[in-house]
């Protein structure tokens, strides 16, 4: 099983989701991860949120790249429907230059209502939107030579991307998505797939099937390892903690669930859950059984959500929880 780190950073110290750390210890956080063998860090995208959530996340990657050697450098995700696809394409590869090939690229439509209310960009536009920039920056790395589009939302004349990334012929694409449609639209580009940190163990085995099936029906290759899965993770050592860290990650998707929520729409059922399927709470040992049970599911790639974001916590991690954690999942998933 791979491991990796799922979040961002913040400046200051109000953080209502869970998801991040000031940028300094989120730095020496990812040094630590490169150091210990994880494979990867996906960072979020947010604005607007009067937490000061982390915006720029290629920003911060391209720092992340000048300070660590193997680690993957990941978005989850670069939101779409707020961006300039050519200049999207160039950050992009030009983080792809910095760090020698090691760049992922997670991309989605978003679901926050007030920052495409911000962004003065209709939600009823989102998925259009977020079609023509990934068709536009898909075209940027894959014509030879200029191109030019005329389009409903973009228009370029004459146009030649650069710098050419190192991964040919672009990035690895990773699409967030849950519902069977979305799966399969996933699978039909041969895009690898970000599972959310909400999903019970079961959904992700299912969700895991959905697309593995998908993928093979199309004629590609069935690998779990392009499957990523987030998973909020607390270490603790006695029931007092046990019960503060549930505590503590009810006030954190209530407050995820609010900034989601929009007027006259039903909050997904993630959000209504009973979050002791999602989130892992526990001892090292009832952590190592946990992630056990999610590689018999076939899961092989986790991103962890840590509220101990430490270098102490990762060699911890790293020493104690890696090496007894199945390498190949029990069971695959049906026709692996």
């Amino acid at each position: 099983m791979k491991f990796g780190i799922f979040g961002g950073a913040r400046r200051g110290l109000h953080d209502i989701t869970g998801d991040s750390t000031g940028y300094r210890d989120f730095i020496d956080y990812i040094r630590a991860a490169d150091e210990n063998g994880f494979h990867n860090v996906f960072l979020t995208e947010h604005h607007f949120t009067g937490q000061e959530s982390l915006s720029a996340s290629l920003n911060l990657l391209s720092y992340l790249a000048a300070c660590t050697k193997n680690i993957r450098l990941g978005t989850a995700v670069a939101v779409l429907p707020w961006h300039n696809p050519v200049l999207l394409a160039e950050q992009v590869a030009t983080l792809d230059v910095l760090s020698d090939g090691r760049v992922d690229l997670g991309v989605g439509r978003g679901y926050r209502k007030p920052e495409f209310d911000a962004f003065c960009v209709p939600m009823s536009e989102a998925w259009d939107r977020y079609n023509e920039c990934l068709e536009v920056m898909l075209k940027a790395w894959n014509t030879k030579g200029r191109f030019s589009h005329e389009g409903k939302f973009f228009r370029f004349k004459n146009i030649l991307v650069e710098p050419t990334p190192i991964q040919k012929p672009h990035p690895p694409i990773w699409v967030a998505a849950g519902s069977p449609d979305s799966i399969a639209r996933v699978a039909d580009n041969n895009y690898s797939l970000l599972l959310d940190q909400l999903a019970s163990d079961a959904q992700v085995e299912q969700r895991s099937t959905a697309y593995l099936d998908a993928m093979a029906v199309r004629g590609h290759t069935r690998d779990a390892s392009r499957i990523g899965v987030a998973r909020a993770l607390h270490l603790v050592k006695n029931e007092d903690e046990r019960n503060a860290a549930w505590a503590r990650r009810a006030t954190s998707v209530k407050n995820i669930a609010d900034l989601a929520r929009r007027p006259g729409v039903v909050l997904d059922e993630r959000f209504e859950l009973d979050m002791k399927e999602a989130a892992m709470i526990g001892t090292p040992d009832e952590i190592i059984e946990r992630l056990n049970a999610l590689a018999a599911r076939g899961v092989d790639n986790v991103l962890l959500l840590n509220v101990s974001a430490t270098r102490k916590f990762l060699e911890f991690f790293a020493r104690e929880i890696m090496p007894h954690v199945n390498a190949t999942p029990l069971k695959r998933v049906a026709n692996a």
